[in-house]
């Protein structure tokens, strides 16, 4: 039996999968992760040259330096035209056939949603997703992108993303949803993400379950913990196990 036939058998025969996914799962459509050779983090960009990235994208930065940021977050953060990939479509597919309890997600992308999946938990916030950090009124998914300069609200609040800035805690529902369904399931599916980033790394620490599964290009902390094993693309994986479903 291949891997691509003991994963399909896992997915068979569990009741509870969760999938826990990464920048991996995004960089196939298109959109460059935060820290690989050609990722946010190393693309030479003269404008922030001299600024840290972690810096860029911080909860200083937003509040110090906001129109650093927010010349940034427009140049680097729009996805709106970004198309969901395989892995996001087999994902979406798994839930409508009750095999996927749900998504729990690092990307701030809000592909999954977009290709269909309704149960996703984004710990890291949402590009989607915008509101006045002094009075909290909420403002369309597009109105950062398509305002220039500095946000404001009519309270004179800054309006910010939904997103989890280097500095701040992580969202609490989020993160609560995420551990409960990780400590509910048989089988977690970790993709796309080399677990390097804390707080998120830590919740494979509360899977008890019967399967974990690891794809992803390169290495991770937690294979030798996993009973199956796949270093590949996460979109190919999806798509050789896609017929199976």
């Amino acid at each position: 039996m291949d891997k691509y036939e003991q994963l399909e058998e896992i997915i068979k025969t569990s009741s509870h999968i969760v999938f826990f996914g990464g920048a991996g799962v995004s960089t196939e459509s298109g959109i460059p992760d935060f820290r690989s050779a050609d990722g946010l983090y190393n693309t030479k960009d003269v404008q922030f040259e001299g600024y840290a990235p972690e810096y860029l994208l911080s909860h200083d930065c937003l509040f110090n330096e906001s129109k650093v940021f927010f010349e940034y977050y427009r140049q680097k953060l729009d996805t709106r035209n970004i198309k969901p990939n395989k892995a996001h479509s087999v994902l979406a597919l798994m839930e409508k056939k009750d095999k996927l309890d749900g998504i729990i997600t690092q990307n701030i992308d809000g592909l999954h949603q977009k290709a269909g999946s309704h149960k996703v938990w984004e710990i890291h916030g949402s590009t989607l997703n915008n509101y006045c950090s002094r009075c909290g009124k909420t403002y369309p998914s597009d109105y950062i992108f398509n305002t220039s300069g500095l946000p404001i609200c009519g309270c004179g609040g800054l309006i910010r993303p939904d997103v989890t800035m280097y500095g701040e805690a992580l969202p609490e529902d989020a993160w609560t949803q995420a551990i409960r369904l990780i400590k509910q399931a048989d089988c977690l599916i970790v993709g796309g993400t080399s677990l390097s980033v804390y707080p998120a790394a830590n919740l494979v620490t509360y899977f008890k379950g019967k399967h974990l599964v690891m794809i992803n290009r390169d290495q991770t902390p937690y294979d030798y913990k996993a009973d199956l094993v796949i270093h590949d693309s996460i979109g190919k994986v999806f798509g050789e196990i896609e017929k199976s479903l």
